[in-house]
């Protein structure tokens, strides 16, 4: 058998075997973690292609919900304007005091002689130094007992937290003037003013009080006016009906003086 060499002819010149050493290798590994970084890159990048899809999809969400609030922000406002008049009005409410029940549990507990002369009512909020609703009564009774037992009446209405007697006295023999000057004119009747406070209860927004005695003086005076009015109106009409008879019988006599005269 016939041998052959294998040795390429160039490297037989020489006399020197080429071996393939660690470089390869390492051009291998460069290759292979290049290779890997390439692909992490283009995952990265993919990855970063969905999350901008999906920025861009909620962007679009967000305007589709915000233009849906805006369409419904009016019904958003009637709700909150309904609350908070409901809220107003029952601050309103629970602020009002109730003077019905007052004057009606008033009329309950009055006796049969004690007369008042004038009666107010004050809202409070530091009114006459009384920081809630406040009653003041200027009137007269049988004696002192009898005032004694009226201010002592008048705690038993519901609400009230102190009643004040600011001065109760008698009429003396000479300071009576009968029976025509009324029932707190009379001599030995003691007169009286009383403040009735209701501390505990908040102040009332109608905190403006009006006495008995002016409202009585103001309808006088309204009726008074009315009645001049009616008179003045009476009188004038009278008059016209005089002259317009005057009138009729003057004609009347100057019709009979040119029938006397044609006869």
């Amino acid at each position: 058998m016939r041998p052959i060499n294998l040795i390429p002819e160039d490297e037989r010149r020489t006399g020197v075997v080429t071996r393939t050493g660690p470089i390869a290798y390492l051009l291998v590994g460069a290759l292979g973690v290049l290779l890997i970084g390439v692909v992490m890159l283009v995952l990265f990048n993919n990855s970063i292609d969905d999350r901008k899809g999906e920025v861009a999809r909620l962007e679009t969400e967000k305007a589709a919900a915000t233009a849906q609030a805006t369409k419904l922000s009016p019904y958003t406002h009637f709700k909150q304007v309904s609350e908070d008049r409901t809220r107003t009005v029952a601050e309103l409410a629970d602020s009002r005091f109730d003077w019905v029940r007052v004057i009606r549990q008033l009329s309950l507990v009055l006796p049969g002689d004690v007369f008042f002369e004038s009666f107010g009512a004050s809202g409070g909020g530091g009114e006459g130094g009384v920081a809630g609703p406040s009653l003041n009564i200027s009137g007269c009774a049988d004696g002192q007992p009898a005032v004694a037992g009226f201010v002592a009446s008048l705690k038993e209405i519901d609400g009230v937290t102190r009643v004040e007697l600011n001065g109760s006295t008698v009429n003396s023999e000479a300071e009576g003037g009968g029976s025509s000057g009324g029932p707190c004119n009379k001599p030995g009747v003691a007169k009286f003013e009383v403040l009735v406070a209701f501390d505990a209860a908040p102040p009332s927004p109608d905190s403006s009080g009006t006495t008995v005695g002016e409202a009585e003086a103001e309808e006088s005076e309204s009726s008074e006016e009315g009645s001049e009015e009616e008179e003045g109106s009476e009188g004038e009409s009278s008059e016209s009906e005089s002259s317009e008879s005057s009138e009729g019988s003057s004609s009347q006599s100057a019709s009979a003086t040119t029938g006397a005269a044609t006869g």
